[in-house]
């Protein structure tokens, strides 16, 4: 499918290395640590994006509130998979 004359994949692409991410890590109850990913661009699927995590850092997550909640401490790795994934690095903020 075409999306304003350009392919969908090329589209998501740009939209990627446009879309600035924050990165931050909560501590929940019994002192577990949660990563929590936030995106500006409202329009991205958080489910496939939230999977896709889950799967490259071998943790369990969800997405809540239009974030996605990863299980762990991930800050030494996300940023590496987000850029492999597309995402421009100077658009990654970590704590």
């Amino acid at each position: 499918m075409k999306i304003g004359g350009l392919p969908e994949e090329l589209f998501e692409e740009l939209d990627k290395s446009t879309t600035h991410v924050k990165i931050k890590t909560e501590r929940r109850k019994f002192g577990k640590t949660v990563t929590i990913v936030e995106l500006s661009d409202k329009n991205a699927n958080l489910e496939k994006l939230a999977k896709d995590l889950k799967k490259r850092l071998a943790c369990g997550g969800a997405v809540k509130d239009n974030r996605i909640e990863l299980q762990g401490n991930h800050l030494d790795k996300i940023k590496k998979v987000l850029v492999q994934m597309g995402y421009a690095e100077d658009q990654i903020e970590l704590p």
